[in-house]
């Protein structure tokens, strides 16, 4: 029974979502109509019998939300909004939408040729100056010790080892094979300590 029961529930909300698609359809085609007949008449006819003013006359403070409606064709909703958009203050003037628009330095302020420490890249000079002169410091203590680590110098009069390349030492005609892998297992027997060895 609940089977039959779904099957007519599925099947009215089938014939219901049908007859929604149509009316849908119905109404799409019928503003498709309405906007072809509203594009073929003249401004003045339609702004006459809409009983609103022409959208290029507005002055600040005009109300276009009459321009707004379904009725009123999209070129001269257009025309409104484009004409509200130069009306208007804030709207017009794109400085006042960027946010660093304004100059917001200290240019009335600032020292002609400021002296600072700091510097673009490295940041404040203080703690690098402080390592370059403990650097240089440490330099001079190395240079005042003998040099007790260095390297006697080789006799000037023996000749220089002779250099062996790797290509040129002759390889060995029979390379070493790997040992063969074998497995080894141990058993124990149960009751004894022995041991079987199996290879």
């Amino acid at each position: 029974m609940s089977q039959a029961r779904d099957f007519w529930s599925k099947r009215r909300a089938a014939v219901q979502a049908e007859q929604a698609a149509r009316e849908q359809a119905l109404a799409v085609q019928s503003d498709a109509a309405d906007r072809a007949v509203a594009e073929a008449r003249d401004d003045a006819e339609i702004l006459a019998d809409l009983n609103l003013p022409d959208p290029d006359d507005l002055v600040l403070g005009d109300d276009i939300r009459a321009f707004m409606s379904k009725a009123v064709p999209d070129r001269l909703r257009r025309r409104a909004l484009r004409r509200l958009w130069r009306l208007n203050p804030v709207l017009a003037n794109v400085d006042g939408l960027v946010d660093y628009g304004e100059d917001y330095t200290d240019s009335a302020t600032v020292i002609e040729n400021l002296q600072t420490t700091y510097q673009v890249g490295k940041g404040m000079l203080a703690h690098l100056q402080e390592m370059a002169r403990t650097d240089e410091i440490a330099a001079d203590e190395t240079d005042e010790t003998p040099d007790q680590l260095a390297e006697p110098e080789a006799p000037a009069s023996a000749p220089p080892p002779p250099v062996v390349l790797a290509f040129d030492e002759p390889e060995d005609p029979s390379p070493a094979q790997p040992m063969p892998r074998r497995m080894r297992f141990e058993f124990s027997a149960p009751d004894t300590d022995t041991h079987i060895q199996r290879t």
